[in-house]
């Protein structure tokens, strides 16, 4: 497709700014809250993660679509985002071992993506007036009929989205002979998740969002995780009375991201949705435990709310965000209970967080023995 030959497109925010730019060739509108990723790699794994579920991505680097898509680069069965805003969408790939390129990936899942936007400049905007709802199209130029698509856009806030991308029934992942269990409670879980912890002698069954714990204990697990995943943490009600209880019964549980944040609220912490949030991979956190730095991937619009934490003698905080010293991760005193805001399983370091699988294995080792 020649540059020419691209129509017009339009992206409209909830405040009103209005960026123009070109469709890529795929015709419709799309609705989310917008967001921006700093990741100069990764857009495969980015676009399938269900975390980034019911919003619009601005991708920071220059060019997207230039390696075009390899089948086992996904987070998940399907893309997630709602739609992609970019400043250069390349038609062609140059990775020799890419099965197909970013457009026909799009195309048959129905992606609408704009191109040629002034990406700096809307980041920007972003930034400084924080994350908002917005709606871009490469059908219509008629600001009145999207500002009626935009208004219809609910809140992040108080937005329960992980019904949305969670197992419908329950899943079995890895080897059946492993030596440990694990019960994951699939909040929008990745595939790469699910990869570290079978590599570590793990068979795991994965269960959807509203699983019970008489469900989970079923299984007779050895450990439980809650993973990762989109919206607001603070309607998951199930989800916080199923890591209640088993903080109650001292089991080992690993959290990441949502999964965080759940375990975080089931001890009494408050969470809050931040000014435009953490997504890229190249995010510095300190291991308060051992001194070291970590360069992390991040993906959150909410984060756990430090001044709370510091005032609950039962939690310590163990990884801080040094950009803005936010919580990135969490110890439950006295369980065997840990959790971090990052993702390990991304690997931008690469492999500086990968000890935290390791850790969550050596809970339950020492839980068995207890």
């Amino acid at each position: 497709m020649k540059y020419q030959t691209r129509k017009k497109a339009i992206l409209l925010l909830e405040d009103g700014t209005i960026f123009e730019g070109k469709s890529i060739g795929i015709k419709g509108s799309a609705v989310g809250e917008i967001c921006f990723n700093t990741g100069t790699t990764g857009y495969q794994e980015i676009f399938t993660d269900p975390s980034y579920f019911g919003q619009l991505m601005v991708a920071t680097n220059a060019h997207i679509g230039n390696y075009g898509v390899f089948d086992d680069d996904v987070e998940s069965d399907s893309i997630k985002i709602s739609g992609l805003v970019c400043r250069n969408f390349s038609q062609n790939y140059s990775r020799p071992k890419a099965t197909d390129s970013l457009f026909n990936w799009f195309e048959k899942q129905n992606l609408v993506a704009i191109s040629d936007v002034d990406t700096r400049a809307l980041v920007r905007h972003i930034r400084d007036k924080g994350a908002m709802n917005a709606v871009i199209s490469t059908e219509t130029e008629d600001v009145t009929l999207l500002q009626q698509k935009l208004d219809n856009v609910p809140n992040m806030v108080g937005l329960e989205l992980a019904s949305k991308v969670s197992t419908k029934a329950p899943y079995f992942f890895g080897n059946p002979e492993a030596t440990y269990k694990i019960a994951a409670l699939d909040l929008g879980i990745k595939q790469n998740i699910l990869n570290n912890i079978a590599e570590r002698d793990c068979y795991i069954k994965v269960f959807p969002f509203d699983a019970t714990f008489d469900q989970m204990i079923a299984f007779n697990p050895d450990g439980y995780f809650l993973s990762n995943g989109p919206g607001d943490p603070n309607p998951l009600k199930e989800a916080q009375e199923l890591a209640k209880i088993i903080l109650d019964h001292n089991l080992p549980l690993f959290g990441i991201c949502l999964g965080h944040q759940v375990i975080a609220l089931a001890n009494g912490i408050k969470t809050y949705k931040m000014h435009n949030g953490h997504r890229g991979i190249n995010h510095p956190v300190k291991n308060l435990l051992t001194g070291k730095g970590e360069v992390t991937s991040q993906n959150h619009g909410f984060v756990v709310d430090r001044e709370s934490v510091e005032k609950n003698e039962n939690l310590e905080i163990t990884h801080l965000h040094l950009n803005d010293d936010t919580v990135a991760g969490l110890r439950v005193k006295n369980k065997n209970c840990f959790s971090v805001q990052y993702h390990p399983e991304a690997s931008p370091g690469p492999h500086d967080s990968a000890y935290l699988f390791d850790d969550f294995i050596t809970m339950i080792q020492k839980s068995k023995k207890a």
